[in-house]
């Protein structure tokens, strides 16, 4: 089953706010994956990690063609907000 998310937003501290189309509603933290893969600290250098964007069919979010994160990922991993 895929989450698929209706939007994204990003907020201080590398904290993406991200609504689902279910409505479920999360905050995911892009900071452990700059430790993991070296491609994620790109989001750190000209203020690339506001230009944050849905992608088509909600299956994702992207900043790029080579930075991207998947909906499983967001919501499986991502904190829950009450």
């Amino acid at each position: 089953m895929f989450y698929k998310v209706k939007k994204v937003s990003p907020l201080s501290d590398m904290i993406l706010y991200i609504e689902f189309t279910d409505g479920g509603k999360k905050y995911y933290d892009v900071k452990p994956l700059m430790n993991k893969w070296e491609v994620f600290r790109d989001l750190k250098d000209n203020n690339l990690f506001d230009f944050v964007k849905v992608d088509v069919g909600g299956y994702g979010i992207s900043w790029n063609d080579y930075i991207d994160l998947s909906c499983n990922e967001l919501w499986f991993n991502g904190e829950s907000i009450e």
